[in-house]
Order: C-alpha cells, then structure tokens, then sequence
C-alpha cells in the first residue's frame, strides 16, 4: 500500500511508524493546531492506523520526501462522523519549515486519486477550523466547496466536499 507522488513517499501508518509520528506532533507548526503528542499518543494513533489499514483498507500515511528519505509529513484517508454519518475524510499535516511547497496538496492528490479510483467513493470530505485558512486554501485547490459549517466534536468546524468526477465514456 506504499504509494509514490512525484516528490513523496506515502507509507501507511503502523506500529513502526510511532517514533516518526512523535517526531512530527513536536513540529511547533503541528502541535500548533494538534497540540503536544507524548510517546503514549503517537503509539497508540500508531496502532489505530495500523488496525484501520488492516480492517477498513484505509487511513494516513506518512509522507517521506523520495529524494532523501526526510519526514515531511502525514496525511491520507480516515473516516469520520460527520453530522451523524460515517464519511470518507481527507487531511494532512506537514511540517511547518516546509509549509508553502505544495506537500499538503500533494498528499491530498493521492489521497482522492485513492479515494476515487480504488475505493470508489462517492464523496470526500475534509474540515478545518474556521481560522485555519492554509487548510482551507488547499481544499480549495483540490476542487473541494464548502457547503456549511458543522461542529466536531462538539466544536465549530468549516466542512467542504468534493463528489467522486464524472467517468469519461473513451
């Protein structure tokens, strides 16, 4: 299930990927927006992921750059409760000195590419905070709109969606 983008490496989360997990949620750029992670928190979304990948076929990766093998990120597909539903979930976190180079969108072509062709879903769905404007502006850039405002956890969330493109008749 290792995928490659033009510039990335996207290894599905397990077990193993624990100490990069930690290492990523101490970036000041991520803890910012996740808060700070303890060993505890990166093994146990570790396994999660791992099970998820197991049982459900999906959930994130974490990205390494192709060239040199340098963490630059995490992302993927989860799902998600969403206004009461179970729905296929789109998101990223990329380490904040490498912000602006195109990894979140980057990441967030794979993850339809995935999304839409081998899973054949339907919809994705991504949220963010309201603030959160890099976020926003990068589902922007994947084609995603924004429909509504939704709470999360019993906080205020914007959600945009993106339905599966029409098959092309060859």
């Amino acid at each position: 299930m290792t995928r490659f983008t033009e510039r990335l490496r996207l290894e599905p989360i397990g077990v193993g990927h624990a100490t990069d997990l930690l290492l990523l949620h101490q970036d000041p750029g991520i803890a910012r927006w996740y808060g700070p992670w303890t060993e505890t928190d990166a093994a146990d979304y570790a396994a999660a992921a791992g099970r998820a990948w197991r049982d459900e076929t999906v959930h994130n990766w974490l990205a390494y750059d192709r060239g040199t093998g340098a963490l630059v990120g995490r992302g993927g597909l989860s799902y998600q409760d969403v206004d009461g539903a179970r729905r296929l979930e789109l998101g990223w976190a990329v380490r904040e000195c490498l912000w602006g180079n195109g990894y979140a969108t980057e990441i967030g072509r794979a993850g339809l590419v995935f999304a839409f062709g081998e899973l054949g879903a339907a919809e994705v769905v991504s949220f963010t905070e309201p603030h959160n404007e890099r976020a926003r502006a990068v589902m922007l850039r994947l084609g995603f709109h924004h429909p509504r405002d939704i709470r999360h956890r019993g906080e205020p969330f914007v959600l945009y969606v993106l339905g599966a493109p029409p098959r092309l008749a060859w």
